[in-house]
């Protein structure tokens, strides 16, 4: 682990020194990201930089660079992959909910109590939001299928597509209804 940063920050004198924090952090100091996560002995790093400055409005901003790899369960195999992650964010530092409201769009709200920041929060938060919803490896080709002892193969191209149930009807309901 690289400890180029404090534990916590006062995101005002930070920004007022123009000050810039970057680092690795244990994935497995992550509690709120590790339920998420495959069952796995090493999680790894993931490795960050934050830059603290203020924005022509005079918002206090943080531009934040996350990088991690974090190993997921595959939703089509049950195997577990790495899901690599790469993510660039524009966050506004508030210190009630309320400021929220007057932000630009382009910030993502970042809520300070007593002028202290932990910087793993926002870097585990960063990395919450990049979980995906249905983890899917994306080096998996084909899926072997087994219903009443068929294996089927299909690959990832023919489970994308839509399955429309109901297709078939519009066309019964035409020659019904020009009878």
């Amino acid at each position: 682990m690289s400890r180029e940063f404090p534990d916590f920050i006062d995101p005002w004198k930070a920004a007022d020194g123009r000050r810039t924090f970057s680092g690795t952090m244990p994935i497995k100091r992550m509690q709120r990201l590790l339920p998420l996560l495959a069952p796995a002995g090493n999680y790894g790093d993931a490795s960050f930089e934050a830059r603290l400055s203020y924005d022509r409005q005079g918002l206090l901003t943080i531009r934040l660079d996350v990088e991690a790899g974090l190993p997921l369960v595959c939703q089509r195999s049950l195997a577990p992959y790495v899901e690599n992650v790469k993510r660039r964010s524009y966050l506004a530092v508030i210190e009630d909910v309320a400021q929220e409201k007057s932000l630009p769009e382009h910030y993502d709200p970042v809520l300070v109590e007593n002028r202290r920041m932990a910087l793993l929060d926002i870097v585990e938060e960063e990395l919450l939001l990049a979980v995906p919803q249905v983890p899917k490896n994306p080096e998996i080709e084909v899926i072997e299928i087994s219903t009443d002892g068929k294996v089927e193969s299909r690959s990832n191209t023919e489970q994308e597509k839509t399955h429309r149930p109901f297709a078939g009807l519009a066309g019964l309901m035409r020659t019904e209804t020009e009878d």
